[in-house]
């Protein structure tokens, strides 16, 4: 089942060896404390957060699996490309952006010179094919020409992406490496295996070396969204049992949900040191799904469990200080009572005892020309809620093309009202 449509039954509880040395890990923590399920922090909590930014970060994600965002399909020549780079850091700022979170790896492939990973097919159409220029260098330049930062966002773990249709590369790890997976209509590294958390590192290691970004971000996608065998009507469990059985023979004593957790955490946890080994001063991101965990939930929430299904705990990384912002996918309308936008606010603030600015995720693209958009002011008051939760602090807009094409006049709306004032 794919997230999208688990947004819209989220009222149910069913509702992105490497060629360098491997990363050195620093000390990491016992599988107990990266495993264990952390205390609900008390209601004073929200009163002890840091103070806000110096500004609002607007920002939007500019996703490039499936061609969502950017380039516009498949094909287009280097200079078309890069003419719709352009024309999107101009929106950006026309509208009133000053942040723009790319997606440079949406499935072991690279939107950037990569000596690790094979070109993305959403670039030439064919996997590993060269575009005839570097992506995230231009946009690095059109971006700091403009005043916007830019993040380069990655997914840590998928493979291959449900809308690939472009042949695997040579050089892609689904061809040689039995610790990627079949998972549903997707390929899926396990993430049980350390060399699938070796490789992501290594992804990082060498984009925050070669490419002044101003950080380093991941989405939902740790373990992948539960798939429903159609015939059976009954979940699949993820296939890995060999590194299961790996971990089990060597004397490893935590449960198997447990230990899925230990891997994500441990993988969260390298992730945020090395980015900050290799690059001093970046910032390191993570987007959620946008519902905690049912121990952290307040009352009336319901839906989803991220931390039962996808083995992210989410509220242990806030705890620990993973991450330098939070980015929940906050994409319901204040009036779903059971995932209602506000209390999702208000949970993830409690949860967030070391004062990690939150800035929530709004669902911009549900903007559109069906019976089931919403109006421009679901989002206008949902930055509003935001404001006065936490003046200064900030948003990202899921995604660019609902901005870039303006719909229902969305852009005129954030330039005219939230975004008069810089």
């Amino acid at each position: 089942m794919k997230r999208r449509d688990l947004l819209s039954l989220a009222s149910v509880p069913l509702l992105a060896a490497c060629a360098t040395p491997p990363t050195p890990a620093p000390v990491p923590p016992s599988e107990a404390a990266l495993a264990a399920t952390p205390p609900a922090p008390a209601a004073s909590a929200v009163a002890a957060l840091a103070p806000p930014p110096p500004r609002e970060w607007r920002a939007a994600w500019i996703a490039t699996v499936a061609n969502i965002d950017w380039p516009s399909k498949p094909g287009l020549s280097a200079e078309a490309q890069q003419a719709e780079i352009k024309a999107l850091c101009d929106t950006a700022v026309r509208i009133g952006l000053n942040a723009l979170i790319l997606q440079v790896r949406t499935s072991a492939d690279a939107l950037y010179e990569s000596g690790l990973e094979p070109w993305s097919e959403y670039l030439t159409g064919t996997q590993g094919q060269h575009p005839g220029y570097d992506p995230l260098a231009v946009w690095l330049a059109e971006a700091r020409a403009r005043g916007l930062e830019l993040h380069a966002w990655i997914n840590p773990y998928r493979a291959r992406h449900s809308t690939a249709r472009s042949a695997l590369a040579e050089t892609h790890i689904g061809r040689s490496r039995d610790w990627v997976k079949h998972y549903g209509d997707q390929l899926w590294m396990d993430p049980g295996e350390p060399a699938a958390a070796e490789q992501t590192l290594a992804v990082v290691r060498d984009i925050l070396s070669r490419y002044a970004v101003d950080g380093i971000h991941i989405d939902d996608y740790f373990y992948p969204y539960p798939v429903t065998d159609p015939a059976t009507k009954q979940e699949v469990d993820f296939p890995d049992d060999a590194s299961w059985q790996r971990y089990a023979a060597k004397g490893g004593s935590l449960g198997r949900h447990d230990w899925r957790r230990y891997n994500v955490n441990t993988l969260v946890q390298r992730l945020y040191t090395l980015a900050h080994e290799v690059r001093p001063g970046t910032r390191v991101g993570v987007s959620p799904f946008g519902i905690p965990k049912p121990a952290a939930r307040p009352a009336g929430i319901s839906g989803f469990s991220q931390y039962d299904k996808l083995y992210a705990d989410v509220e242990l990384w806030l705890r620990e200080g993973w991450m330098d912002y939070l980015a929940p996918q906050l994409y319901w309308p204040r009036s779903q009572t059971a995932q209602a936008f506000e209390p999702l606010l208000q949970a993830w603030r409690a949860s967030n005892p070391l004062g990690r600015p939150i800035h929530p995720g709004l669902f911009t693209s549900r903007i559109n020309d069906t019976d089931k958009s919403w109006p421009p002011d679901e989002v206008l008051a949902q930055i509003d809620i935001i404001r006065r939760a936490s003046p200064g602090s900030g948003h990202i807009h899921f995604s660019m093309a609902a901005l870039s094409q303006n719909r229902k006049g969305i852009a005129d709306a954030l330039r005219a009202g939230p975004y008069a004032q810089p």
